[in-house]
Order: C-alpha cells, then sequence, then structure tokens
C-alpha cells in the first residue's frame, strides 16, 4: 500500500458491497468493523420470513445469479472457490418470456438455442444474433480487462491497445442508445425486448442505455443463468462467513451518524464515524479509513458537513436514480406449472412503461394498469423456500423512484393506498397473462415493499430500488470516483459508486477500494493467489 499502511478500518453497511470491502481488507491484515443501521446483513440484498407463516422464505433484493466469473474470482481472492462456497444450480430455461397477448416463450441459454429460438421467429435473425453474441462477448471481455476494474485513477490503462484497436466501434457502443443499437438488427418485437431487457438490471431506460452494454446478453444467453440454493441469502451468507473467518466485526443495530475528520495537512483525513445505537447512545469509532458502502447521496449529504462534500446536493440534481420498484412477496397454495424460476411479463408497447417510470407519471399508465413486470418464482428451483404444496413468488413492479409512492407493509405493518394498488394489479395481470385466473384466492400470504421503504430502510436517494442508472453519463469514470476529493482515507464501496449496480459490481467495488489503497493504477482484476490474474 502507499503511504502511511493503514492497520484499521470502519465499514459503513453490512451489504453485499460492505461486507465483500470488508473480507478483501481483513486479507490485507487491517482490523474491521462494519456499522449496521439493521439488524441483520445483506442491505438491499435481503431475506423475509414472517413468523406466522413457516416455511415460506423470500429474497428481497437480487434474484438473478449472472457473471458468475465476477463471484469466482472474488471468492478466489479469499483462497476459496464458488464450488466451495455455494451450491449453484443451472436453470433451464434460463426465464420464461410472456409477450403481451402471445404465447409464452421459454428462453434457453447457449448460443445455439438461442439462434434457434430467434430464427424462429424470424427468419434470418439467428445469424444476425450469432454476429450480436460475438460481439457482445468481445465488448464484455475488454469491460472486464479495462472498465469495470479500473479506478481510473489513472489514464494510461484507457490508452491501452485493446482500447486503441476498438475506438471506432467503441464511439458506436457510447454514442448509440441500446434500443437503436438492437432495433436496427432485429425486428420482431419479442427478438427486440429479450435483447433490451437487461436495460433494467442496469436501473436504466433501453432508449438511454449505450449500446456498449449489449454485452449484457453475453452473460444469460451464453454464460447462462444460474441459482444459489437459498437463494441470495445464501451469497451473503457465504462473503459473511468468510468476512469473520478474517477476523472482522460486524456491528448491527448502530446507526452512523457522521463521519469524523481532522485536519491533516491541507485536508481533511477521516479518522472514525460516529454512531448511535438501538438505545439512543451516542458513542464513536476510531480507524484509519473509512469505507461507506452506503447509499452515496447519504454519505455525502448527511454523513459530512458541506464544506467537505465531493457530490454534494447540486451534484445530484441532474443525476438520474434508476428505477424504484414495488416489490409483492406471495405464498401461494398449490402448484404453478404455468411458471418457471424466472418470468417476464412485456407489455407490446413497453415504451410507455420505461416513460411511467423514468419520465414521470403518463395518462396510459394509472396506478392500476397491466405494465411489463419480473416475477421470480424460486420454488421452482429449491424446496426450502416455500412449504410443500405452496409456491414463493417474488415480483417486481417498476416504478418511479419516487418516495411519495410509498411503504408497502413488510416492516410498517400497513401498505400505502397507492402500493396496495399497484399490488393488486399486478397480481391480476399475473393471473390474466399466465393463464392463473384462481391466482389471488389462493394467496395465503402477501407482503410488500415500495420505494419509501428503500429510502427509509437503506437511505436510498429518492427511493431508488437498484442505484443510478446506468446512462453515458453516469457510466464508467462519469460515475464518479470511489475515493473522496475533499476528505483523504474516505473510500466508497456498492452500487452507488463505480463500476455500478449489481452484486457482480459490489464484489468488483469492493477490490477497487483495495486498488486504490495499493495505489495499483492498473485496469484488470487484481492477481489471484498463486498468480492467476
Amino acid at each position: 500500500m502507499t503511504g502511511k499502511t493503514p492497520s484499521s478500518a470502519v465499514v459503513i453497511g453490512a451489504g453485499v458491497a460492505g461486507l465483500a470491502t470488508a473480507a478483501l481488507l481483513a486479507k490485507e491484515g487491517l482490523s474491521v468493523t462494519i456499522i449496521e443501521r439493521t439488524d441483520t446483513i445483506g442491505g438491499r440484498s435481503g431475506d423475509l420470513v414472517l413468523a406466522d407463516h413457516a416455511g415460506f422464505r423470500w429474497d428481497t433484493g437480487p434474484s438473478w445469479y449472472l457473471m458468475p466469473d465476477a463471484f469466482d474470482h472474488f471468492f478466489r481472492l479469499l483462497g476459496t472457490t464458488t464450488e466451495t462456497e455455494l451450491d449453484l444450480k443451472d436453470l433451464t430455461p434460463a426465464y420464461r418470456l410472456f409477450p403481451e397477448g402471445e404465447t409464452p416463450l421459454d428462453v434457453s441459454t447457449g448460443v445455439e438455442e438461442a439462434i434457434e429460438l430467434f430464427e424462429s421467429l424470424e427468419p434470418g435473425a439467428g445469424n444476425r444474433l450469432y454476429d450480436y453474441l460475438a460481439s457482445a462477448g468481445d465488448t464484455y471481455r475488454m469491460a472486464i480487462s479495462q472498465f469495470l476494474y479500473a479506478t481510473f485513477s489513472s489514464p494510461i490503462p484507457l490508452l491501452h491497445r485493446d482500447i486503441a484497436q476498438r475506438l471506432g466501434k467503441l464511439a458506436t457502443l457510447l454514442t448509440q442508445s441500446l434500443e437503436s443499437y438492437v432495433n436496427q438488427r432485429f425486428s420482431d418485437h419479442r427478438l427486440r425486448q429479450i435483447l433490451t431487457y437487461p436495460a433494467v438490471f442496469l436501473s436504466s431506460h433501453p432508449e438511454h442505455t449505450p449500446a456498449m452494454y449489449h454485452l449484457m446478453s453475453h452473460t444469460d444467453l451464453v454464460q447462462g443463468v444460474r441459482y444459489p440454493m437459498g437463494g441470495f441469502s445464501a451469497v451473503v451468507e457465504a462473503i459473511h462467513r468468510l468476512a469473520v473467518a478474517q477476523g472482522v466485526r460486524v456491528q448491527l443495530n448502530t446507526e452512523v451518524t457522521a463521519i469524523i475528520t481532522e485536519k491533516e495537512g491541507r485536508k481533511n483525513k477521516a479518522v472514525g464515524v460516529r454512531l448511535r445505537g438501538a438505545a439512543g447512545e451516542p458513542t464513536e469509532i476510531r480507524a484509519d479509513i473509512v469505507i461507506s458502502a452506503a447509499d452515496l447521496h447519504h454519505t455525502e449529504n448527511h454523513l459530512l458537513p458541506a464544506a467537505l462534500r465531493s457530490y454534494p446536493e447540486k451534484y445530484f440534481a441532474s443525476r438520474d436514480p434508476g428505477l424504484g420498484t414495488v416489490l409483492i412477496m406471495a405464498g401461494v397454495k398449490g402448484k404453478l406449472p404455468q411458471l418457471t424460476h424466472h418470468n417476464l411479463l412485456f407489455s407490446r408497447d413497453w415504451s410507455t412503461d420505461f416513460a411511467a417510470v423514468f419520465d414521470g407519471p403518463h395518462p396510459e399508465r394509472p396506478l392500476d394498469a397491466s405494465r411489463s413486470i419480473y416475477i421470480s418464482m424460486p420454488s421452482a428451483s429449491d424446496p426450502d423456500v416455500a412449504p410443500d404444496g405452496h409456491e414463493n413468488l417474488f415480483i417486481l413492479v417498476p416504478v418511479p423512484a419516487a418516495e411519495e409512492i410509498g411503504h408497502g407493509d413488510a416492516y410498517r405493518g400497513t401498505a400505502s393506498p397507492r402500493v396496495s394498488v399497484i399490488a393488486d394489479a399486478a397480481i391480476a395481470q399475473i393471473g390474466q397473462w399466465a393463464g392463473i385466473p384462481d391466482l389471488a384466492e389462493r394467496i395465503v400470504v402477501r407482503t410488500t415493499m415500495g420505494p419509501a421503504d428503500f429510502a427509509e430502510r437503506y437511505h436510498a436517494w429518492q427511493g431508488g430500488a437498484i442505484g443510478p442508472g446506468h446512462s453515458l453519463r453516469q457510466s464508467a469514470f462519469l460515475r464518479g470516483k470511489n475515493i473522496s476529493d475533499k476528505v483523504n482515507g474516505l473510500y466508497y464501496a456498492g452500487a452507488t459508486t463505480v463500476p455500478g449496480v449489481g452484486v457482480p459490481m459490489c464484489l468488483i467495488s469492493a477490490e477497487n477500494v483495495i486498488k486504490r489503497l495499493r495505489g495499483d493504477t492498473s485496469a484488470g482484476p487484481l492477481p489471484e493467489p498463486g498468480g492467476q490474474r
């Protein structure tokens, strides 16, 4: 590490990024404490068990296991393997698509399988998909080697020959939207939606997402979709287990109220955090460095004084908070063969759906209107998430990142009227589109979350569910730095900083903190034990 080697660190937040950062810091030899305001680990990658409905357990956050190489690399950095820590199941089909008014389609992993599906729906599309996926794979590998594991603390990696040789292609991929890029190559609306829906994983609109993110199709159609048995709670538990084994301490039910700074030469330096425990008692923890894996907006505008904010309110005024969600966790009596593990309901013209989410209220999308939604039914793969003879449904309805939509009843006891209307409409739509007319009557338990829950529980900016969207000006080095410009020793990790949203990105963000501390300006992943990179 460069300069004075820190010996202690405090990490704000016990979500995926906080746990992963703490584990890697402890592996570096630091004494690490994580401070978490809630009573459990995982952050937005949480789980929910209701005391009066034994046998049901829901993931309340991430549910798609993509980018397996990011998980593999992270675990190897800690001296273990994915196979040792997780029990992964390949999903076949990867997901089921319910196009509005049309026959459902099963989408399977594999280039040949995808080509066959595309050709069956649009003659000539198979060959075009082959070229598309080849480009997606090439772009994905370039992103891994040059962009995602970069701190952008030096311009030298951007001059790499791999980038220089692709300048023309990069210019197109950065300036053209994903929607336009796909629409130029495919005509069938179902194929267009299969290739552009990953923008939702990026908390973004296909029209606003750079075409460079067509690399996402490499992750689901080529690398494949898996499920960690036990859900993403098993992923969180694995990272937590490894962190604790390295000596990390986790303090729950404790709120960080401020980042403590002291003058160090011409700048200030982070030297710890002020805390408020469950009983309201104030205290503090001192440390050589502070890493906030909390929401960046909250960190900057609530934990630092105005003079020390690198990203003040005016910075966020023109930024895109990404999408909000209404989440519905439902337990259903009887089996649902109409659904598979992952299911996507797509409106025929989903431009109105996206407009209602990202551009504000839309007259054609009232709260009770049909819309594009996602359903996970992990009970299709995992017998431990629902009682025998029942199914477990996790339903995600994209809505604006707007706290005024309200709370669900998962943590409040009573849902706001708007959240309830959206949940009722989503269940009715699933019943109609998937051919389950009695779905609502078969639900034995239902609970919800809304944007206000994300704002209150996770300090999420504007109640966003995933993190800032990946538009061009919010990608790569334009997304911001993972280090404070005004406070030495203050670093950032998680979905609201580089490289972006999603569990794999949070793991990478943890590694990028280590690179900052080491003064490593390279663009690729850190060498693994044994010299592999």
